[in-house]
C-alpha cells in the first residue's frame, strides 16, 4: 500500500523511533550511513513532464488554460502568490500597506531581482506589466475596473481602487490570468496575440517551444530567491531549481502518456484518464498523486441561439442526469462527487446547497414539456468539445445522448485544446460545452460569472458580485453568494455536474515534487 502524503510524517517519526530504541550508537551509524548514500546520489539533468494538450499561448493574462499556467508558473513570477493556505504572500514584493479607505495600496518591491535577459527588476517593469494586466484579463477587467499602478520610486509601486475589497490581493495573487512581472519593454511590444519574447524573474527561463511538440526550459542561474522563504508551500516557500532542464511534452494520446510514464520516459505526467487508475497504481515504478482537482461545469450560450432561448436551458438543465455524465467522465465514484455548490465543498465560507431543486433533476417528462412551452421545432444544438480532455469529451457524449433521447437534435464539434477556447470565443459557433474547471478561492473569480468565458452579462449577477466583495462580514459576503448561486440556477446560466479530483502519476523515486492546484515541479529532481 502507498502511502498518502500525509501518512509520510507519521511513518517517518515511527521509524525514527523504533531505531532510537535500537540503542543511540546504532543510529548515528545509520544516519551517517545514509547522508553518505544522499551524497552519492547523482540525480537527472533534465525532467520531462507529460501534459495533454500544447498551451494556447504563454500569456498568463490571456489564459485560464491549466497547461499554459502550470508551464508559465517557472518562467514569471507576481508580486504576490498564493500559499498552501491559500494565503497570499509577498514574493517580488517586499512588504506593503494599505490607506485607512482601502483605496491606496502601497507596495515596496524586493530590490535586486533579475530578470532573464540580466536586467534588474524595477517599479517601471512592474507598472508597466501590472497595468496590462487590469486591462487584459477578464477577471481584472471586471473586478478591479477603474485600477492604476503607479510609480513612487525605483522600488515603489502604488495600486488605486476605486472602491474598497477584501480581494484585492487575493485577485493579483490568483493563478488563473495571473499577472506576469516582466520587463517593460516586452510589455510594451506586446500584442493582441501576446508576446515575442517569455522572459520573467523566475527559477527557469523559457528556452525552446517546438510546435506540437514540446516546450523547454532552462534553470536560471542568477535567479534570486526570497530570503527566508521558509519550507515550500503551495506556490511559495523555498525555490531550489535541482534539475537544470525542464520539458513539457504535448502529449494528447492518453495510451502513451500512460505508457512513457510506466516506462520512464516521463517524470511526470497529468491528466491521467481514470480507466488507467487501477492500472498505474499496481506499477510498482509509479506513483499516483490525487488532489480536489475542481469542477466539471456546462456552460450554456446566453447571448444568441437556440438556449438564448430560457425556457430550452431550463429544459436541458431539467433533462441533466449528473450521475451518468460524472461516472462516465471519471470511471470511479471514489473519485467524484455530487454537489450544486460551484466552489470546493472545503470552502466552508462558500460551499452552498443554494439551487439545488434545479441540479441533477434527471427528469425527462419536466424537460420535454419546457421544450414544448418553448416551441422548440428540432433546431440543431452544438455541443463544443475537445478530446484533449478525456472527461470533458465523455461527458459531451453522454449530454448528447441524453438530450436526443427528448428528441433534441445535437451535433458534436470536437476540436484541439486551442481551437477549442478560440471557438469558444465565438458564440455564433456552440450552444453548450462542458469545461473541467479548478477551484477558484473566491465567487467572483468563477469562469461561471466571467462576462468574457462563455458570453454571459448579467446585471442582476454582477450586482450580486458587488455585494459579495463589499460585504461588511463574512456571513454576509456568503448570503449575498447563495443568492446569486440560486440566480444562476434559475436562469439556467450554467451548471455544476460535479467536482472531481485530479490525478497526477510520477516517477516512485521523485524528490520535492508537489500538487498545489497543479503540479509544482521547481523543486522536483529525479535519481539517475
Amino acid at each position: 500500500m502507498k502511502l498518502r502524503k500525509w501518512q509520510a510524517p507519521l511513518a517517518a517519526a515511527l521509524l525514527a523511533l523504533s531505531l532510537a530504541a535500537c540503542g543511540g550508537e546504532s543510529t548515528t551509524e545509520k544516519t551517517n550511513d545514509t547522508e553518505q548514500s544522499q551524497e552519492d546520489i547523482v540525480y537527472k539533468d533534465e525532467l520531462n513532464i507529460a501534459i495533454t494538450a500544447q498551451p494556447p499561448t504563454l500569456d498568463t493574462a490571456q489564459t485560464v488554460s491549466a497547461v499554459a499556467l502550470d508551464i508559465a508558473g517557472n518562467i514569471y513570477q507576481q508580486l504576490f502568490q498564493l500559499d498552501a493556505n491559500y494565503n497570499p504572500v509577498p514574493v517580488l514584493a517586499a512588504s506593503y500597506e494599505v490607506s485607512e479607505d482601502g483605496k491606496t495600496y502601497t507596495i515596496k518591491l524586493r530590490e535586486g531581482v533579475k530578470f532573464h535577459n540580466g536586467e534588474e527588476m524595477v517599479a517601471e517593469d512592474v507598472v508597466a506589466s501590472m497595468n496590462r494586466w487590469l486591462v487584459t484579463s477578464s477577471r481584472a477587467k471586471s473586478l478591479l475596473q477603474g485600477a492604476n499602478f503607479s510609480e513612487v520610486d525605483p522600488y515603489t509601486v502604488q495600486l488605486d481602487v476605486q472602491q474598497a475589497t477584501s480581494d484585492v490581493l487575493v485577485l493579483m495573487a490568483s493563478q488563473a490570468q495571473f499577472p506576469s512581472i516582466m520587463p517593460k519593454e516586452i510589455v510594451d511590444t506586446a500584442t493582441a496575440e501576446g508576446f515575442s519574447e517569455y522572459i520573467g524573474t523566475g527559477p527557469y527561463k523559457f528556452v525552446e517551444w517546438k510546435q506540437d511538440q514540446y516546450i523547454q526550459l532552462a534553470k536560471f542561474e542568477d535567479y534570486v530567491a526570497v530570503d527566508n522563504a521558509g519550507e515550500p508551500s503551495g506556490f511559495t516557500g523555498k525555490i531550489s531549481a535541482p534539475t537544470e532542464k525542464l520539458t513539457y511534452h504535448f502529449v494528447t494520446d492518453h495510451a502513451t502518456r500512460i505508457a512513457g510514464v510506466q516506462t520512464g520516459q516521463y517524470d511526470v505526467a497529468d491528466s491521467i484518464p481514470i480507466e488507467n487508475y487501477d492500472q498505474l497504481d499496481v506499477d510498482p515504478n509509479v506513483e499516483l498523486q490525487t488532489f480536489p482537482g475542481g469542477t466539471l461545469t456546462a456552460f450554456f450560450n446566453t447571448t444568441e441561439g437556440v438556449l438564448a432561448d430560457k425556457k430550452v436551458r431550463e429544459a436541458i438543465l431539467a433533462a441533466l442526469n449528473n450521475e451518468e455524465i460524472m461516472l462516465a467522465a471519471f470511471a470511479k465514484p471514489e473519485l467524484y462527487s455530487l454537489s450544486p455548490s460551484y466552489l470546493s465543498e472545503g470552502q466552508t465560507q462558500w460551499t452552498t446547497e443554494a439551487g439545488a431543486e434545479y441540479y441533477n433533476q434527471a427528469n425527462a417528462e419536466k424537460a420535454k414539456k419546457l421544450l414544448e412551452e418553448a416551441g422548440y421545432n428540432g433546431e440543431e444544438i452544438v455541443l463544443l468539445t475537445t478530446k484533449d480532455y478525456n472527461e470533458m469529451y465523455t461527458g459531451t457524449l453522454v449530454i448528447q445522448e441524453q438530450l436526443r433521447q427528448l428528441g433534441m437534435n445535437v451535433r458534436v464539434d470536437n476540436y484541439d485544446f486551442p481551437t477549442f477556447l478560440e471557438t469558444k470565443g465565438d458564440t455564433s459557433k456552440w450552444d453548450m460545452f462542458l469545461a473541467s474547471t479548478g477551484y477558484q478561492i473566491t465567487p467572483p473569480q468563477l469562469l461561471a460569472v466571467t462576462p468574457d468565458w462563455a458570453g454571459l452579462k448579467d446585471d442582476n449577477i454582477a450586482n450580486g458580485l458587488a455585494a459579495i466583495r463589499s460585504a461588511a462580514t463574512p456571513e454576509e459576503a456568503r448570503a449575498e453568494w447563495e443568492k446569486v448561486q440560486q440566480y444562476m440556477y434559475e436562469n439556467a446560466t450554467s451548471t455544476v455536474l460535479g467536482h472531481y479530483n485530479g490525478v497526477v502519476a510520477v516517477n516512485k523515486d521523485i524528490e520535492g515534487f508537489e500538487l498545489f492546484e497543479a503540479p509544482v515541479v521547481w523543486n522536483a529532481k529525479v535519481p539517475e
